[in-house]
């Protein structure tokens, strides 16, 4: 019999919403509150550096290192889907950029019935969340989350902003204001030169409760049911030893779009015959769960440059030991840059009512992220379709929990989403050859001159093109037979338990997702709360 302690509340996964459930359910003396999180604690410098990303991304010791299936719109190519196991989850690794996405996605969720999650029901929560110096009607100045306008710029990306509106597109100072499109230069979760991850924004502030308990190197195996109630979570400690959590009243995965379906299926909530494949016994049959996949995938369009880019301060001890004494002294310079820094969110067409892509431009160029720099001066033009038709799936490779899921994107399966990314890369191009932007730049080098008509480019995505960390919709939220969660967060057939985290997202917002993923953590929280009086 596994050693218990029993809570008002367990939540599984100390990420972007599990940090926000564990702060706001804390709040009150009277409730006991218990964060599982897989992970260690954030003491890694670098990942409170805002440049650390290049650091902790594919760092088995803060990050789950996924890897997908073969996957057929990528030529048979398996990609790297890196994922945060740490406090903070991916907030503590990724690269910094705050988006909300468009009102219109939000009122998308609405329109599919669920409730509570329109542009005017989630707008105040990103108000209210937020630390935003810039002000303004659609902004918080005194919530957890810091949020800072980029803190530098540099030569290549502000030519890049010029010729794009040379080009006709506006500029936008504020896309998480009343509207999302143009181009203009990113904002940040970063607060006085350091990272404001979830954990540093929610969870800090809430540690010394002595109503919250944070468990690290936790691994959650299996949910403790009893009927279809879930009572508690089974989970492996750091030295190995098996324990349960019980809750008095809720367990709540915030385990995120791979974790968080993955530990459903392996407590028998799921499709029938997936679990069969692999002996699990059914308990409760919901064909959604680990359905949905959506993702982000982004294709890098680099150009080789007459000019100095940051490529050639990475390359260079001397430039190195430079930035890094400007930041240890000051927290200033290139080490408090985020992953992009200008942005666009453009229409590839009259056919979009919205922007329906999303460039995120790099004073820097590399095969891949953590990887190291190219030995040459580049920039780094990369596009993502915003709302891609393609969904793909997460199954089970086994009944092992310890074992990592199969994942299988299923990118580039539609003929909107093939022709969506070969019109952004084109767009790419038309900015690369407008100037101020032209007469710095002195060749493409990916995909390079000679790949020049639609079917030469789609090839080479397929080739080359990689995520941009945007997993979600694998516990889809609605009404549908193919939904895994209600407008309130709670798992379908199942009592006492919910999901909040990006799972849940019918269809995936217009944007980067960490700041949706805190939004949803904040919803979660006050539906957790309203619920409780109610039933009080």
């Amino acid at each position: 019999m596994p050693q218990s302690e029993e809570f008002d509340y367990v939540i599984v996964g100390g990420g972007s919403a599990g940090c926000v459930l564990a702060n706001r359910l804390s709040a009150s003396s009277t409730t006991s509150v218990l964060l599982l999180e897989a992970g260690n604690r954030d003491a890694n410098p670098w990942i409170h550096i805002p440049v650390g990303y290049f650091k902790t991304m594919h760092n088995p010791s803060v990050d789950w290192c996924f890897a997908t299936e073969p996957d057929p719109g990528l030529n048979g190519r398996s990609i790297d889907w890196p994922r945060g196991k740490v406090l903070g989850g991916s907030s503590s690794i990724n690269g910094l950029l705050y988006v909300r996405g468009q009102p219109e996605d939000y009122d998308r969720w609405r329109q599919m019935g669920n409730s509570g999650w329109s542009w005017d029901d989630v707008m105040p929560l990103f108000r209210d969340a937020e630390s935003y110096a810039g002000g303004g009607e659609f902004r918080g100045k005194s919530g957890p989350l810091g949020v800072s306008d980029m803190p530098v710029q540099r030569r290549i990306s502000d030519a890049w902003l010029e010729a794009a509106m040379a080009a006709g597109y506006s500029h936008n100072p504020d896309y998480n204001g009343a509207t999302q499109e143009g181009v203009g230069h990113f904002q940040i979760t970063s607060r006085n030169g350091r990272r404001c991850s979830s954990a540093v924004a929610y969870l800090n502030p809430a540690r010394k409760r002595e109503n919250l308990k944070i468990e690290t190197a936790a691994l959650a195996e299996s949910l403790q049911l009893q009927g279809r109630e879930a009572t508690g979570v089974n989970f492996r400690d750091r030295s190995g030893k098996r324990r349960l959590a019980r809750a008095r009243r809720e367990v709540i995965l915030a385990a995120g779009a791979i974790g968080s379906p993955h530990l459903l299926m392996h407590s028998g909530i799921g499709d029938r015959d997936t679990l069969g494949a692999v002996g699990i016994e059914p308990v409760v049959e919901l064909k959604g769960v680990g359905r949905n996949l959506q993702d982000h995938l982004q294709a890098r369009v680099v150009s080789k440059c007459h000019i100095r880019t940051l490529n050639d301060d990475v390359n260079s001890l001397v430039s190195r030991a430079g930035m890094g004494l400007q930041y240890f002294l000051f927290r200033t310079g290139p080490m408090t840059m985020a992953a992009s820094f200008a942005f666009g969110f453009m229409k590839t067409g009259e056919h979009v009512a919205t922007p329906d892509i999303q460039f995120h431009v790099q004073p820097w160029s590399a095969d891949s992220v953590g990887k190291g720099v190219h030995p040459f001066s580049a920039f780094t033009a990369s596009v993502c379709q915003l709302r891609p038709e393609s969904r793909g799936r997460i199954t089970l490779k086994s009944a092992d929990p310890a074992e990592y899921p199969a994942i299988h994107p299923n990118y580039l399966a539609t003929e909107t989403d093939r022709k969506t990314i070969v019109e952004g890369i084109r767009i790419a191009r038309r900015i690369a050859g407008t100037e101020p932007l032209a007469s710095m730049i002195s060749s493409e080098y990916e995909p390079g001159p000679d790949v020049d008509d639609d079917s030469e480019i789609l090839e080479w995505v397929r080739n080359t093109a990689v995520t941009i960390f945007h997993p979600t919709g694998t516990c889809k939220m609605g009404t549908g037979s193919d939904a895994v969660v209600d407008e309130r967060l709670r798992v379908r057939h199942v009592g006492r338990l919910r999901v909040a985290d990006c799972s849940i997202m019918p269809e995936i917002v217009s944007g980067n997702t960490n700041a949706a993923a805190i939004m949803i953590g904040e919803n979660a929280s006050r539906m957790i709360l309203q619920d409780r009086k109610d039933d009080s």
